[in-house]
């Protein structure tokens, strides 16, 4: 059954189905650390203090935590990013110059829905209207980097300090990745047939003529969606962050990746580029290394390379650009990151 069926056609019944749909995230929000404590602590009988009932807690809690944020992010942003389609998207970079176009493409990458799925339709539909090749890559790099759900858990467990240092890195290196592969001349590593696509007719932008309960379906069906997809990873981030959280010594970490470690950087960024996860599964693992004393700069890295460097996106954009490109993409935007990591470990020192 649609849940369009059940959302109120009324302006006045709109706005009370969302305020109640709004008091019960808050109040499941709000109970939720009181009820696992009243579980494990009072139910079961369990030593709070225990690394066994630490690694619970830290599962459980952060488990509802992460979903009540996830569904709550998704669903109003996609509500929002519901009036910006990526058909106007690229009809909004066609033709723009390297540099402004780089850096609007870079910021349209932030609003726009893209996910790694897509990465092959959206690199050839933006080639075949006409948007330079930096431009282009400036856009699949913002997207899932600077993705919004990164950017609402990141605001909510780190605060706006770190949540703006890392929008900032994000889009840095989008834009001048973006810049430097336009500069590179590229475009003789892109596979024929991106050239050869031609897109017909006029473009349409279905964005404008949708309904608000239309994109009040839209963001409920994208929470199911998102959620349904990502589950096992979020269930295996957030595990591995309990482990970590309440068995872990604290100078494994300290020793390898700690601030004294000059090669850091470097080392989260090469073991975050070949794992397959997400903003929402790989939070709860930066969480749990946070805790354990981990530089942020190395954990934005670490995040930024997993989000934005992932395996299979990589196969995927296999399929139209060539293995020296490929290649090229992964330098350049591993480099950003890692430079990035390290200036941010000197301002959030």
């Amino acid at each position: 059954m649609s849940v369009l069926e059940h959302v109120p056609t009324t302006t006045k019944g709109r706005v009370g189905a969302l305020g109640a749909v709004a008091l019960g995230w808050l109040t499941l929000y709000w109970i939720n650390g009181h009820l696992w404590d009243r579980l494990l602590c009072g139910l079961l009988g369990l030593d709070p203090s225990a690394r066994l009932t630490e690694t619970l807690h830290f599962f459980l809690y952060d488990t509802v935590k992460i979903t009540l944020l996830l569904s709550g992010i998704i669903f109003v942003i996609t509500v929002a990013r519901s009036y910006m389609s990526v058909e106007r998207t690229r009809a909004l970079l066609g033709g723009r110059r390297e540099g402004v176009g780089n850096v609007m493409a870079a910021g349209l990458g932030v609003v726009t829905p893209f996910c790694s799925c897509s990465a092959v339709p959206a690199f050839i539909g933006f080639v075949a209207a006409g948007v330079p090749i930096g431009v282009t890559l400036s856009f699949l790099i913002a997207s899932p980097l600077v993705n919004e759900i990164a950017i609402g858990l990141l605001l909510t467990m780190f605060g706006f300090e770190v949540t703006l240092a890392y929008v900032a890195a994000g889009l840095s290196v989008a834009i001048v990745a973006g810049w430097v592969l336009g500069r590179l001349g590229v475009e003789r590593w892109v596979e024929p047939f991106v050239f050869e696509t031609r897109l017909g007719g006029e473009l349409v932008d279905p964005a404008a003529t949708l309904s608000f309960n239309q994109r009040l379906q839209m963001g409920a069906e994208e929470v199911v969606s998102i959620l349904h997809k990502i589950w096992p990873y979020l269930l295996v981030g957030i595990g591995l962050g309990a482990v970590i959280h309440g068995w872990a010594p604290e100078d494994l970490f300290t020793r390898y990746a700690g601030a004294d470690n000059p090669f850091a950087v470097l080392v989260a960024v090469l073991i975050g580029i070949p794992l397959y996860s997400n903003a929402a599964g790989i939070l709860p693992l930066v969480v749990a290394l946070h805790d354990k004393g981990l530089p942020m700069g190395t954990l934005l890295a670490f995040m930024m390379a997993v989000v934005a460097l992932s395996l299979p996106e990589m196969i995927l954009l296999r399929r139209v650009l060539r293995v020296p490109l490929l290649a090229i993409y992964v330098t350049v935007v591993a480099t950003g990151i890692v430079a990035v990591g390290y200036l941010f470990n000197i301002l959030l020192a």
